[in-house]
């Protein structure tokens, strides 16, 4: 036997569990769970190696349908879940899936935390705008007017924006994209090359509740003249034909949709993207008429688990190896007969 036996090569199947797949026909998250399993192989990744953390919700379903380790926990605690698992185990790869109400509602703490703490993982925020699995109420991401069985009269609240509470938290990673696209996988891959924590919203149609909520930009016709596709270095062009592009008004500072061609307006009036730069991911978070997609924003930073491993070690350098059975009879114990 050689002692160096080659390693194993994965595929698709290797990632997809044995369990069927029951989600409603037409729902956005069959695609996303394609584009995961796909994906997964090429990037190295191992079945034996890989986690799959969620809430609740129907995205929460994501566990049973990976070949490899999961937790399906309870509602918005993925985020304190994973980061004790990152903790106990740095050699884990971690996908955190949750979704808009799972995430943002009841989680939005959990979520802010994970995000500002940097932890090492990939959470995937599938945002649909509405709560699919308790059939129907407006969620954090609704927006103001919905009508729904929670807001019979539409909804006055208004919404949260994923990509700019990611922001907010300090996260130093953060996409889009949508569930349909052949480019998810392409976010997929650079939020897992990324060290520390790395936020993803993906934009998911709910057929039953709330369909066609995306249709401006997945729409195959009318779609492509609403989709930016950012590319670091690159100027800001979309539509059909490129004829589109993002410029800095001088007077408001804020971006504005421009023609190129009209005006004078030519290629170098453009903004070019930097995803290194926090305050123009704030502004590509929310356009009019236009959705920002792939990397908003990346910017490494100090990474909580590691940051954790060097503390333990400095804390057993200085007071050597800690005895949990020492510490807990320490002080003034009893006992019960």
């Amino acid at each position: 036997m050689s002692p160096n036996p080659p390693k194993k090569e994965y595929t698709r199947k290797d990632f997809a569990s044995d369990q069927e797949v029951r989600w409603c026909p037409g729902c956005g998250d069959y695609a996303i769970l394609a584009a995961l399993q796909r994906t997964l192989p090429g990037l190295g990744s191992s079945p034996e190696s890989t986690v799959f953390i969620s809430g609740i919700g129907c995205s929460s379903r994501f566990p049973y349908y990976m070949s490899t380790y999961g937790f399906h926990t309870i509602h918005g605690r993925a985020p304190a879940i994973a980061t004790g698992l990152k903790l106990a185990n740095p050699d884990l790869d971690i996908w955190v899936i949750t979704g808009d109400g799972d995430g943002l509602s009841i989680g939005g703490n959990h979520l802010l935390h994970v995000l500002r703490r940097n932890v090492d993982l990939q959470i995937l925020l599938f945002n649909n705008q509405i709560y699919g699995l308790t059939k129907g109420q407006y969620s954090p991401t609704s927006q103001v007017g919905q009508v729904t069985p929670s807001s019979p009269l539409g909804s006055i609240d208004q919404p949260v924006v994923p990509a700019r509470f990611a922001l907010g938290a300090r996260a130093t990673f953060v996409a889009r994209a949508f569930d349909t696209s052949k480019k998810l996988p392409d976010a997929l891959v650079a939020a897992r090359e990324h060290e520390g924590a790395a936020f993803i919203e993906v934009l998911q149609n709910c057929p039953v509740f709330n369909d066609g909520v995306f249709e401006m930009i997945t729409d195959r016709k009318t779609g492509p003249a609403h989709q930016l596709w950012l590319e670091h270095g690159k100027p800001m062009t979309f539509g059909a034909n490129g004829e589109k592009g993002l410029r800095l008004d001088p007077e408001t500072l804020s971006l504005e949709v421009v023609t190129l061609g009209e005006n004078g307006i030519t290629e170098d009036d453009i903004v070019v993207h930097d995803e290194t730069n926090a305050s123009l991911a704030w502004m590509l978070t929310d356009l009019p008429g236009v959705v920002a997609l792939g990397v908003l924003y990346r910017q490494p930073g100090p990474v909580y688990n590691e940051s954790a491993t060097t503390q333990r070690q400095m804390a057993e350098e200085r007071f050597g190896k800690g005895d949990l059975h020492a510490l807990l009879r320490q002080g003034h114990t009893w006992s019960v007969t």
